[in-house]
């Protein structure tokens, strides 16, 4: 008779799950996995604003600006203010490979066009980031000159550096933040140089395929001492600058090969914790997220996410690829896993439009990243930073 009950109610539990989708009781992975069959009888929940609003209409129409924001003219105009920008670095000429990377800030945006045509509401992080509490604007690009680097570098800094020091629109933090589409990932050098003029030495969460810490006598040659700042060598630059919170900041999903083991050495000194791309075969995407979290922990963080993070076969266009990568759905995964994480900034590099298919997969993953990094903020406020 147990036995017939036990059959019973398993082929309920299936049934349930067959018919309606979901299954008869909840399944907890992390906080962001499968959801529990809803309830026959249930209060009315608060619901998010837009629920049940027109959605997918006029998706081609207006300017490209990322995900239909509104455009604000940032740097003309002195007082308009915001709580989050995304912001262009259209720039290049930094990479060892392959350029293109300057017209990353455009495919971005172009990709990104779908991101709220049902909507905009972020299912696994239960935030709609578009009408949540923020005021959020692209303020299109940095002007950057494609003749001299030092002066472009300049350029970058100041740029991101001037909306910075701007006052939020509507949130108790000192500072906004900025979200930059670049652009190889030189950028991140003069974005560093700004955000340390705000916070200090900061720790960084990066994603990448290189370490980016090696010696310009290593990378390059240094030919020049315009030429020892490029896309390999600008973490190096960033640590000796001060404007890396040395033992709280850790790169992940690492698989280059390198020059030999001296160059581990010479990142250990640059103050940089790594996660191989390969540690996602034994540890899975929750070890990895908790290993960059017991890294970075309680401090203000910079997230800087070069798209070659993720193997070629989901994002092609890039300027140095690398086989043997993440996946786009385990590499939003674990960025859903840093909710909570006090995140003060951040970029996404080395998209080279020119590379990329007809179907634009990598400009709509770095998109649909981004998407993700934009929700991480929104759900969490800085206005307890110090």
């Amino acid at each position: 008779m147990a036995i017939k009950i036990v059959f019973g109610l398993s082929l309920l539990a299936a049934a349930s799950q067959l018919i309606f989708g979901y299954p008869a009781t909840g399944v907890s992975y992390g906080d962001h996995e499968l959801r529990a069959q809803r309830p026959i009888v249930k209060a009315e929940p608060e619901r998010p604003k837009g629920d049940g609003e027109v959605t997918a209409d006029a998706v081609f129409s207006g300017i490209g600006t990322f995900a239909h924001l509104p455009f604000a003219q940032c740097w003309a105009n002195g007082t308009a203010d915001f709580d989050i920008a995304f912001i262009g670095a259209p720039f290049d000429t930094g990479t060892s490979y392959r350029p293109g990377a300057r017209f990353g800030p455009a495919g971005i945006r172009d990709g990104s066009r779908r991101l709220n045509l049902y909507g905009g509401y972020n299912v696994p992080m239960d935030v709609n980031p578009f009408s949540d509490w923020a005021k959020i604007v692209d303020c299109g690009d940095i002007a950057v000159t494609p003749y001299d680097n030092k002066f472009a570098i300049d350029q970058i800094q100041f740029g991101h550096q001037e909306l910075l020091h701007r006052k939020p629109a509507t949130a108790t933090s000192k500072f906004p933040r900025l979200i930059t589409l670049g652009g190889d990932h030189t950028i991140t050098l003069p974005l560093l140089r700004s955000i340390h003029s705000a916070y200090g030495p900061i720790s960084v969460i990066h994603f990448d395929s290189h370490l980016d810490t090696w010696k310009p006598k290593v990378f390059g040659g240094a030919k020049s001492d315009q030429a020892a700042v490029n896309h390999g060598t600008y973490f190096w630059h960033a640590s000796q600058e001060g404007l890396i919170k040395k033992g709280t900041s850790i790169h992940a999903g690492i698989r280059t090969t390198l020059s030999g083991p001296s160059d581990y050495e010479n990142d250990g000194n640059a103050g940089f914790d790594i996660v191989e791309a390969r540690d996602i075969d034994t540890i899975g995407t929750a070890g990895i997220i908790e290993r960059i979290r017991e890294v970075v922990g309680e401090n203000p963080v910079y997230l800087s996410i070069d798209i070659d993070v993720l193997d070629p076969a989901f994002a092609p266009a890039t300027g140095t690829p690398e086989t043997g990568g993440w996946s786009t759905r385990e590499l939003r995964r674990i960025i859903r896993g840093l909710e909570g994480i006090k995140l003060v900034g951040a970029d996404i590099v080395e998209v080279a439009t020119p590379y990329d298919t007809n179907a634009q997969v990598t400009a709509i993953a770095a998109a649909d990243i981004m998407f993700e990094v934009m929700s991480l903020m929104v759900k969490k406020p800085l206005d307890d930073l110090e």
